[in-house]
């Protein structure tokens, strides 16, 4: 057996996996199908995720489904104006009986960290998750400490309320691999929500998946192919945010700062999970196409003549789109 049929095989068993983790999610999310999808790609490829929607949309829910469908730890972290970094992270306590200090670790010590509500505290407070973020380990008052695999943080934040928020320092919101946009259920999933939501019997998830499982996985959504002219499509869409000029962007004169070498790490990771949720062992730009704005949206700064304009970095995107040649 050829060395992609081996990969295709062990792909479509892993893919089975996937789609029972889905089906177990939508045991109790109604709807948000994509917005599942997507939260699944984004563990697959180890990415941090942010989640933008107004209240209500099960936004916490998910995560907290998702952490009892995988086995994982899981932590929630309230974040409010008086929170501190050591509220996180931990501290060192002194223990006055051997005159030793004792490290009392934060929340931060879980898999999956649910950062609600991030925008409420200040920019000290939310940069406390940087390191973590970025290197997967916690630095507490000179120690050091790896934290455990799987680790990711999920961040939501509400877009409606501006007063008392602060946003996210652009060294953070780099480290976010998706941001995706929680839209109001239809008139059918509202009905089904308040059928699951309103009776003595509520919906749970069962743990299918464990935390060594997620790690194979991890580790096999490298292992997917992508063909070169693939890496030269991603690698063209984020250059087309930094020179618009040189892809015929007409937008790109909005643009005040382009996409970090992240969004290249990050496409082409997130293309791979995507193939891997498909059971392929390929990765075709379609892949790209569906990522792309989950990646970018958050990634692209725009001046403030695009407001007035009323330019999106939706707009933006759909123009690089259409500019950058597609294999």
């Amino acid at each position: 057996m050829s060395q992609n049929k081996e990969l295709l095989k062990k792909i479509e068993s892993k893919a089975k996996i996937i789609s029972s983790l889905k089906n177990e999610l939508g045991k109790v999310i109604v709807g948000q199908k994509e917005i599942i999808e997507k939260t699944i790609i984004c563990v697959l490829a180890n990415g941090n995720l942010l989640l933008e929607g107004a209240p209500g949309l099960a936004k916490t829910l998910l995560i907290n489904t998702l952490a009892d469908a995988s086995s994982c730890s899981f932590s929630r972290i309230q974040f409010t104006p008086d929170l501190l970094p050591s509220d996180i992270i931990g501290t060192k306590i002194f223990n006055q009986k051997d005159s030793t200090f004792e490290t009392k670790k934060g929340p931060i010590f879980a898999n999956f960290v649910l950062a609600d509500e991030i925008n409420r505290a200040p920019p000290k407070t939310q940069s406390a998750l940087l390191e973590a973020m970025a290197e997967k380990q916690v630095t507490i008052l000179g120690d050091t400490y790896k934290l455990d695999k799987p680790f990711l943080v999920f961040a939501t934040q509400n877009p409606i309320e501006q007063e008392g928020t602060y946003p996210l320092p652009e060294a953070q919101i780099d480290r976010f691999m998706f941001k995706l946009l929680v839209e109001y259920p239809s008139k059918s999933e509202e009905l089904e929500i308040l059928e699951r939501m309103t009776t003595n019997v509520f919906p749970s998830a069962n743990a299918i998946i464990s935390n060594d499982e997620i790690i194979e996985l991890q580790t096999l959504v490298r292992e997917v192919y992508i063909d070169d002219l693939v890496k030269e499509y991603i690698v063209s869409i984020v250059d087309a945010t930094r020179n618009p000029k040189e892809y015929d962007v007409e937008y790109g004169k909005f643009i005040e700062w382009g996409a970090s070498p992240r969004a290249n790490i990050f496409l082409t990771l997130g293309a791979k999970a995507c193939a891997l949720v498909d059971g392929r062992e390929y990765v075709n730009s379609d892949d790209v196409k569906k990522i792309v704005y989950d990646i970018l949206r958050h990634r692209l700064i725009l001046s403030y003549e695009a407001d007035i304009e009323n330019v999106s970095t939706h707009d933006v995107i759909d123009e690089i789109l259409e500019k950058v040649k597609c294999p």
